[in-house]
């Protein structure tokens, strides 16, 4: 179990549903270490900045990640967390280790942009 203030996924099954429903969607895989809790401690931040998007977390050694571990996108990632931006049901950016918020503002500025209500 993760322990943060964000919803958590935990099956493939729940996934497909979360991605097949939601516009935009950012799932975090990791695990409580060093590279990970910075990037869900930001995600927690942004997720009332962007109201827009629901932010998620996966757990990366439940054996129900395999189908965030295995997406072409990850492949030749060597760090955690593994974050994966989906926009209508399809991945549209996927970072590994550690971000910064302005990292994570940038792709969501970038790849969430076309819902922005202003």
């Amino acid at each position: 179990m993760l322990y943060t203030n964000l919803k958590h996924i935990e099956s493939a099954a729940e996934l497909a549903q979360i991605i097949s429903e939601q516009e935009n969607v950012v799932v975090i895989c990791g695990r409580m270490g060093s590279m990970c809790v910075p990037v869900y401690r930001i995600a927690e931040e942004l997720e009332s900045e962007y109201s827009h998007g629901k932010f998620f977390d996966m757990e990366f050694d439940n054996p129900e990640s395999q189908v965030i571990r295995a997406l072409p996108e990850v492949r030749g990632f060597m760090g955690i967390p593994f974050t994966i931006y989906y926009k209508n049901g399809h991945v549209v950016k996927a970072t590994t280790g550690i971000q910064s918020k302005e990292q994570m503002t940038a792709i969501l500025d970038q790849e969430f942009a076309a819902t922005v209500n202003a």
